[in-house]
């Protein structure tokens, strides 16, 4: 198995579906990823603004596991860090099973706290016809499974770079599930 890191990082100010990959990010506690569209003590994803102007931002940062893209890569679909509109891109970490409320260390001092799943969205099929459906399973007993990543705030700030390590904390019990923010 491979060590839990940063593959890559991403970061776009203005909102666009995929984000260019930069050489290191900087997240701000509270706030999100500097220089992001993202970046606010509200909600900055349009389609929420737009429901709710107000609400917190629990969408501060988003990530995404590598391992997907090798996945959707067997059923010929091109997709790279940063282009599914991820500002961080994982290896060795089991994003979409950890339980709510897990912290993530990224290099020497940021920290997150997941919040939940992220719904993929049908721009998603921008990279691929058939992309979104392939990012959404549906299993024989009704449950639906979200592919396309993992949302979080910002704990602690810091610089965060490919190649740093990532550290999985854990919340007390009783775990609880991430679902869709």
């Amino acid at each position: 198995m491979t060590e839990p890191s940063v593959v890559a990082v991403a970061r776009d100010a203005r909102h666009r579906f995929s984000k260019p990959v930069q050489h290191e990010i900087t997240l701000v506690a509270g706030l999100g990823v500097e220089g992001d569209a993202h970046f606010g003590e509200t909600v900055q994803h349009r389609y929420d603004k737009r429901r709710t102007p107000n609400a917190p931002n629990n969408k501060q940062v988003h990530l995404m596991h590598a391992e997907l893209f090798d996945e959707v890569a067997a059923d010929g679909f091109s997709v790279a860090p940063g282009d599914l509109g991820e500002n961080v891109t994982t290896a060795g970490v089991d994003l979409l099973h950890l339980p709510l409320r897990t912290r993530l260390h990224l290099g020497e001092t940021a920290v997150i706290e997941l919040t939940g799943l992220r719904s993929p969205c049908t721009k998603i099929d921008a990279l691929g016809a058939g992309l979104m459906k392939r990012l959404i399973r549906r299993h024989d007993d009704g449950s639906v499974e979200r592919l396309a990543g993992i949302m979080a705030v910002i704990v602690t700030g810091g610089r965060v770079a490919p190649g740093d390590d990532i550290r999985i904390e854990l919340p007390a019990e009783p775990h609880e599930p991430l679902e869709p923010v």
